[in-house]
């Protein structure tokens, strides 16, 4: 596994002057990547051998379940997927959007129409797309793709290698729960994980309900090659936070 940090939340609320000295901690703790960088940043991040390893492609309150936008959310993202390309980024996050436009199985019908363009022309520029599970209870109210059946049914219909579930940890404990069996029944179609402590999106400790080591070693029973993203705002110094959660999913 391959430990990245999402650079929003670890950077919340702090000085960016410090922007490059926390670059180079994370990448001395081990750290490999980190995520939704901005590009101002790109620079100081391979300066510290880090991977900018995530772009966010549009609006996540704009998505795809609603056709009148997929003109405007592919054009803004087939923007995002060819920038990440040039730059050799793996992946780009994509949004069902707000629930309202149309029923959960017509938005599911929607969301793979137009996804399955956009990751036919993800696929020739060698990015993959990643449909993130959010929850719609505190964070995002009204995010049609709050449930991860939902959209494993979206990347099932598009069927391409190039489309991916983005699998928020953080999220769907608020959701559902039930995060170790879904991991393990549906890897094949997660292309990348986000973790964030549950309640409150804090650090990875005893002051929250997840059992992270737990979820870190079936991961690693179930051989998963790819990314784990540290998605929390850390209620301390960030360096610290960093530290602890990579200690977690260690190899």
């Amino acid at each position: 596994m391959r430990q990245a940090f999402a650079w929003w939340s670890f950077s919340y609320g702090r000085e960016t002057s410090g922007a490059e000295a926390l670059l180079r901690a994370a990448a001395d703790i081990g750290y490999a990547g980190v995520e939704m960088l901005p590009e101002s940043l790109w620079g100081a991040a391979a300066d510290a051998g880090l991977e900018v390893v995530t772009l966010t492609g549009h609006d996540l309150n704009v998505g795809f379940n609603d056709p009148a936008n997929h003109s405007a959310v592919s054009r803004a993202a087939t923007e995002v997927v060819d920038c990440a390309a040039s730059a050799r980024v793996p992946y780009v996050i994509v949004f069902s959007g707000r629930r309202g436009a149309a029923s959960d199985s017509a938005a599911i019908e929607h969301c793979a129409a137009g996804l399955a363009r956009l990751a036919e022309h993800a696929r020739s520029r060698q990015v993959t797309l990643l449909l993130e599970t959010l929850n719609s209870k505190i964070d995002h109210p009204g995010a049609q793709c709050d449930h991860s059946a939902w959209g494993l049914d979206v990347v099932r219909r598009v069927g391409s290698p190039a489309l991916r579930l983005l699998y928020d940890c953080y999220h769907m404990q608020i959701m559902e729960g039930d995060l170790m069996r879904t991991l393990k029944a549906n890897l094949e179609w997660i292309g990348h994980i986000h973790t964030g402590g549950v309640p409150g999106r804090r650090d990875l400790d005893d002051r929250q309900e997840v059992n992270w080591p737990a979820i870190a070693e079936l991961l690693r029973r179930q051989n998963y090659a790819g990314w784990i993203g540290h998605e929390f705002i850390p209620r301390g110094d960030p360096r610290g936070a960093l530290q602890q959660a990579y200690d977690i999913f260690r190899d």
